[in-house]
């Protein structure tokens, strides 16, 4: 299906900072946009605010002056919705309410023709309930904007059960034209993008909750380790608490209780509290004048122990691993010595062994249970890692039974191969790897009831939060196998439904296949 031609006219309701970007977007990609607000002077601030990026884009080179007064000319304000009767397609920016949302498109129908099609930006209400009162509601569609709109590349195309497929196709396909990355997505609470994030927060809150550690040495392991662009609390911060609640609230109550999307008790009290984040001055760190930034917590500079060996285990993708054996082959160890599984000494791999330790990538167990499985007290587990290679911290937990000694000599190794050594308590699944595993187990879930298909969601948590990786990519990277290895044993250390494994993953490691 082509994209809508050039020069139609495309009819944005709400002028707000959604509205206003959207508007920005389609006149700078050759579209002619009316502008409506019912706010007095609304519009004509939001056109004189497009303007002025518009010459700053110039200014900066990243548009030509011709182009930036072509563009400004093709944004037009309108006092009443009538004067949108020409219109190709209305986007609507406006309260996330039902009924305020469903009287405009009443409106709208009464004032467009009948090819015109009609787009709600929401981010949270069903598409099928917005268009269920109107005459055609089969081409009433959601295209789902990500704030800042100029500078965000995701639109979620959100069908509701009577969109017209047809109708998606086109505002697909104007979408690319926009220079845009979209995704079509089925109407399902929290669509893709707000149903997937919602473990990136909940493990970390979790986490906090159970004193693995600071919010500060948290979000340094999911950014320096996991590769995150910001760690949950840092994020949640910046979205607000207030708001981040509310909608992992709207989530589970739309989701009838699944224990998958639980509230944290921790956030509420943060919202209770009027913590909200940046804008009250105080969350989970403080902000405004004289506010530092509390800072990781980093382990103390130990001796390198002299010697290092390596199990293998192929429930991990062996090109995983690669990258910290030639990173330790680099400062100066010699990893050659790769016993396999079966004649390891332990019952279970990858590890490495140094001065009596045994140091495995976490499985989902705490290190305290590996070790009493293993009858090995010495047991030091390691974080999962976007890439070891270029990691620059790495996150390690220690058994109960762990010696002062085999500990000193795990850290000391990591130091050796230039991480910063951050000691998480022993929970199980640790921080990236739990987190990970709970975003790749989600986004199967959304691939497994036909929300959106498998390259969809990886795009959309890519494009749309900043991910450094999809989840579903990055779970056939670490291997199929010990994702699901991880998810059942969270479920098995917490007793919750919360970790129960997705359908399709189990349909992955029983047919061998990755995503």
């Amino acid at each position: 299906m082509a994209a809508l031609e050039q020069g139609s006219i495309v009819a944005v309701i709400g002028s707000g900072a959604m509205g206003a970007g959207i508007a920005q977007v389609a006149a700078a990609s050759g579209y002619q946009v009316k502008l409506f607000d019912t706010r007095p002077g609304a519009v004509d601030k939001a056109i004189a605010d497009i303007g002025k990026v518009y010459a700053t884009l110039v200014e900066k080179g990243r548009m030509s002056g011709e182009a930036a007064i072509a563009a400004r000319a093709r944004l037009h304000s309108v006092a009443t919705l009538k004067e949108v009767n020409d219109a190709a397609l209305v986007v609507e920016a406006i309260v996330e309410n039902l009924d305020v949302k469903r009287m405009l498109f009443a409106d709208l129908e009464n004032v467009v023709g009948d090819d015109c099609i009609l787009a709600t930006n929401t981010s949270s209400i069903s598409v099928t309930a917005i268009a269920a009162p109107l005459r055609r509601p089969q081409r009433l569609v959601g295209m789902h904007f990500f704030n800042p709109v100029p500078l965000m590349a995701l639109v979620e195309v959100i069908s509701g059960l009577a969109t017209d497929p047809a109708v998606a196709d086109t505002v697909y396909a104007t979408a690319a034209a926009w220079g845009k990355n979209p995704v079509h997505a089925r109407s399902t609470p929290g669509f893709i993008v707000n149903r997937v994030a919602r473990p990136f927060y909940a493990e970390g809150l979790r986490l906090l909750q159970e004193q693995a550690a600071s919010a500060a040495t948290l979000d340094a392991v999911m950014r320096d380790c996991g590769g995150f662009r910001m760690g949950p609390f840092e994020l949640m911060d910046l979205i607000g608490h207030d708001v981040n609640f509310s909608v992992t609230q709207s989530v589970f109550n739309a989701y009838f209780g699944d224990p998958r999307f639980t509230p944290s008790v921790l956030q509420q009290e943060m919202v209770n509290a009027g913590f909200f984040g940046r804008k009250s001055g105080r969350g989970f760190y403080q902000y405004g004048e004289g506010a530092t930034k509390a800072a990781a917590v980093d382990e103390a500079a130990q001796v390198r122990p002299e010697v290092v060996s390596i199990s293998i285990d192929a429930d991990v993708a062996d090109s995983f691993t690669q990258p910290l054996e030639q990173r330790l082959a680099g400062a100066g160890y010699t990893v050659g010595h790769r016993t396999p599984l079966s004649h390891a000494g332990e019952n279970e791999a990858p590890a490495f062994h140094c001065n009596g330790a045994a140091i495995f990538l976490t499985d989902g167990r705490s290190a305290t249970e590996r070790a009493s499985a293993n009858h090995h007290p010495d047991t030091v587990l390691f974080d999962l890692a976007l890439d070891y290679g270029k990691a620059t911290r790495i996150a390690l937990a220690r058994a109960d039974q762990c010696s002062d000694a085999a500990w000193n000599a795990a850290v000391g190794l990591f130091q050796a191969a230039g991480f910063a050594v951050t000691r998480l308590d022993d929970v199980p699944g640790m921080a990236v790897m739990r987190t990970v595993a709970m975003l790749a187990n989600e986004a199967a879930d959304a691939v497994n009831q036909g929300v959106c298909t498998a390259q969809a969601v990886d795009i959309a948590m890519q494009k749309g939060v900043n991910y450094p990786r999809g989840p579903l990519a990055w779970a056939s990277a670490v291997g199929i196998p010990h994702i699901v290895t991880v998810l059942a044993n969270l479920a098995a250390a917490y007793g919750e439904d919360r970790y129960r494994v997705s359908p399709l993953l189990r349909r992955k490691l029983a047919n061998g296949s990755t995503f």
